[in-house]
């Protein structure tokens, strides 16, 4: 059993924000954090680590630099990382990002019992789309707004939060679940994880890795 978790890094709008001529981010210019709800979706795969014994695998797609925040989740607990990397992936809209990243779970594998969690949405782009595009592009089914999670063998029980409460829906696995962050409080890395985490391997797929993927539509990847 696995837990596949998509996490991303994006600009750390707390501090100073910088932006370029063209109105989008300076992002070169800004610090980094690993997007909020993506921590509670890697909180979420490792207390199934906790209970099951389960891989944890964390896949992000961004620059060579991202490979820092991969580690930062080894060190929390994950048991290993997959960069997805590559300029030719430079600019790509959601739905491009949805088949690379499709593409990447695909190449790790999704077995029968394995769940794939997202943060709900990327405080940089505040689509909420990636998630369920990867789902689709998997043909597994995807519950959102996850509050809470009981996974039993191949059942999954999910309280999803809805602008007036809560309901209750079931699937099976594999599936992917989108988090918020009232599902959970996110763990702190230890200081044996952060002596840890250079131990754990990190995989890089680039272009070349995944461009022969039926998942993806090669002409509409990049800028």
């Amino acid at each position: 059993m696995k837990a596949i978790v998509c996490v991303k890094q994006v600009p750390d709008t707390s501090g100073k924000v910088a932006v370029n001529p063209d109105g989008t981010l300076n992002r070169a210019s800004m610090a980094t954090i690993i997007n909020p709800d993506d921590k509670n979706a890697v909180e979420a795969a490792l207390q199934l680590k906790d209970n099951t014994g389960c891989e944890v695998v964390v896949v992000t797609m961004g620059p060579p630099p991202a490979e820092g925040m991969l580690r930062e989740l080894l060190a929390m607990g994950a048991d290993r990382g997959v960069l997805v990397s590559g300029r030719e992936f430079g600019g790509s809209d959601t739905f491009a990002t949805s088949q690379i990243l499709a593409a990447a779970i695909k190449k790790i594998g999704v077995d029968a019992e394995d769940v794939v969690f997202c943060g709900r949405q990327a405080i940089d782009g505040d689509t909420a789309q990636v998630g369920s595009q990867i789902a689709e592009k998997l043909n597994i089914p995807q519950i959102s707004y996850a509050a809470d999670v009981k996974i039993e063998g191949k059942k999954v029980t999910v309280k999803r939060m809805l602008e007036d409460g809560y309901m209750t829906i079931e699937t099976q696995t594999p599936c992917l679940l989108t988090c918020i962050k009232e599902l959970n409080e996110p763990r702190y890395m230890s200081v044996g994880g952060i002596f840890d985490c250079y131990q754990k391997p990190v995989e890089v797929y680039d272009y070349n890795t995944l461009k022969d993927d039926p998942l993806i539509e090669v002409d509409t990847i990049g800028l």
